[in-house]
């Protein structure tokens, strides 16, 4: 067994024996379910614990939405009677063994207990096989022929009246892109251009121009418009058909398969922010859609979860490849009622990505994941469509009266929705005929199990499960792994996994040394406890205040200097986000954060 599947091997045990415990039961034959765990890693290696297991979660949330556990659930896996051998010592505590139906008095400590042993290591951040990563392109491509009108099934017409209704009473009055501040973010782009380069890019598209203009946006001040050296005579302007895709690229999310990302070219990325951010403030603001299309707060839709949980009254559903197939002819359509917002979200969207085999594809879809626009435009389609479907379901007649009324019950954070029961099945097909694909495995409208933006829940409890994100580290240099497990323990800690949690704390100790306890809100890593206490390792003679020794996580700085008229840009593109600014780097014209990389250092620092 390799190093790294032992390491697991003992996480999954601890856990095991942590979820025993809380279950208050010391049934020996649960012990036998540790020997399988053993003999099927020792021969399946990882993909046991995190494509196996996690098959086996999902078969049981199923079993328990439906309330009954079939022949056909938990192929593969041996049976005793109606139940899996395989951690039958605890779903008897949920389901009867006899008949399959659910107990009039299911056990929550091993319905979560259940859901943890399965998913702890769904999300290991380790890249997928070749194989596997070919297959998620493979679906890349095929979406964009699905996107085609030979297939579309939907009612157009009502999509239609629906959307200039709505979205023309939120985005009332003409779009101005020069009255909102674009930026840049701290990702990739497409060019490999990061840091402060992106300040000194000195390339814009043509088809910009009209909307955002690159003596406004490119330029920091008057006086550099006919600066020899670095004005508007040194911007490379680009035809349409020369300009850069997006750039396709699969990051890892589980080891059943990667992400597919779509990196933008740097003047896209810029303006698309400036839009995004007038979008998203419309949206959160908007009587139509204020607190039923979020972006930044996951705790309405995770509150409305466990309500649902209860009360059953709320579905929860999950969409898949839900960026790739929101079709740009039907944005096109939705944002009609206002040409000019529209014209400029068109200019600032990417037509065409390269695959990772350099294959060019033109897009049917209106954005992947990578583009500021994805996000807030996927949220705005899908909550239309939703509203086509009540409206059709209610016969009620398409007016402003109406919309606002069935909204109500409509809750969108990106691909996690929340509509209600007696509406769900006519919502799904709606869905469906609108070229979306509602992921059946994670979306719940039966029994009393809910999940939602990270909130999944039974009978009015959350039974959400910690998980493992990283290996154990073997060495000071892995900190982000030192990070993550230091995390995780306290999370672990918090739930009640105690043996895990002492594991957990004993190998990150034994890299870098015994850790203080602290509050949450401390700036330095250590141990949490329920009782809200802290270490005190002395007093500062300067601050005043208590101190410990430990470290502190921040960023890993290249040398990256800017100057001139580019370092004047920067500047007041920050000013006008004071919030950021105030948590700029002091020395941010001179460094930037190299990506995906930290450090940890020991300090005096506060413990709360």
């Amino acid at each position: 067994m390799k190093s790294h599947e032992q390491d697991l091997l003992t996480v999954c045990e601890c856990i095991f024996k942590d979820a025993l415990a809380k279950c208050s039961t010391d049934d020996v034959n649960m012990m036998r379910d540790l020997i399988t765990i053993r003999k099927r890693i020792t021969h399946e290696g990882l993909s046991f614990l995190t494509i196996t297991l996690p098959n086996f979660g999902k078969d049981f949330e199923r079993c328990l939405s439906n309330g009954l556990v079939t022949s056909t659930d938990f192929l593969g896996w041996k049976k005793r009677l109606y139940l899996p051998a395989f951690l039958q010592g605890f779903t008897r505590l949920v389901f009867n063994v006899e008949t399959g139906g659910l107990s009039s008095d299911p056990d929550i400590a091993a319905i979560e207990g259940i859901r943890q042993i399965a998913y702890t290591f769904k999300k290991l951040s380790l890249p997928c096989t070749p194989e596997r990563e070919s297959m998620a392109l493979s679906g890349f491509k095929e979406v964009e022929c699905i996107l085609s009108d030979s297939v579309y099934t939907g009612d157009r017409n009502l999509f239609n009246k629906v959307a200039s209704l709505l979205w023309g009473n939120v985005f009332t009055e003409s779009y101005d892109p020069q009255s909102h501040s674009p930026k840049h973010g701290p990702g990739q782009t497409a060019e490999y251009i990061s840091g402060n380069r992106k300040y000194s890019h000195r390339t814009w598209y043509e088809r910009l121009e009209p909307f955002f203009p690159s003596d406004i946006f490119l330029m920091s001040c008057v006086t550099q418009l006919d600066d020899e050296l670095d004005g508007l005579e040194c911007v490379q302007f680009v035809r349409q058909e020369d300009e850069l895709p997006v750039r396709v690229v699969c990051v890892p999310k589980t080891l059943k398969g990667p992400r597919i990302i779509a990196i933008e070219p740097v003047c896209m990325q810029y303006t698309q922010q400036a839009l995004a951010s007038y979008i998203i403030g419309k949206l959160e603001t908007s009587r139509f859609t204020a607190g039923h299309i979020n972006f930044s707060d996951q705790s309405v839709n995770q509150k409305l979860a466990l309500k649902a949980s209860s009360d059953g009254l709320s579905a929860t559903l999950d969409l898949s490849e839900a960026s790739d197939r929101v079709p740009l002819s039907l944005v096109t359509d939705m944002l009609s009622s206002n040409q000019d917002l529209l014209d400029a979200i068109l200019a600032c969207r990417s037509t065409a990505a390269q695959l990772p085999s350099g294959e060019t594809l033109l897009l049917k879809k209106f954005a992947s994941m990578g583009s500021a626009l994805c996000f807030p435009i996927e949220s705005m389609y899908f909550y239309t469509v939703i509203l086509c479907a009540l409206l059709e379901s209610q016969n009620l007649p398409v007016t402003l009266r109406n919309i606002f009324l069935v909204s109500r019950d409509v809750y969108v954070y990106g691909d996690d929705i929340i509509v209600p029961v007696s509406q769900v099945e006519i919502v799904m097909e709606t869905l469906t005929s609108f070229y979306c694909k509602v992921n059946t495995a994670k979306s719940f409208w039966k029994g009393y199990f809910r999940e939602s933006c990270g909130m999944d829940a039974y009978a009015g409890e959350c039974v959400t499960p910690t998980y493992l994100r990283h290996l154990q580290p073997h060495g000071k240099g892995a900190t982000s792994d030192i990070v993550s497990w230091i995390a995780t323990s306290n999370l672990f800690y918090k739930k009640g996994y105690w043996l895990t949690s002492q594991y957990m704390k004993i190998c990150v100790e034994k890299i870098i040394g015994k850790l203080p306890i602290v509050l949450e809100t401390s700036p330095g890593v250590g141990w949490h406890s329920f009782q809200k206490g802290f270490s005190v390792d002395r007093m500062s003679k300067k601050l005043h205040r208590p101190e410990v020794s430990t470290y502190v996580v921040s960023p890993v700085y290249q040398h990256d200097p800017l100057e001139g008229w580019s370092a004047l840009l920067k500047f007041f593109l920050k000013s006008a986000r004071r919030i950021e600014i105030q948590a700029e780097d002091e020395k941010h014209l001179s460094r930037s954060p190299r990506s995906g990389t930290s450090s940890m250092k020991r300090r005096w620092t506060t413990p709360y």
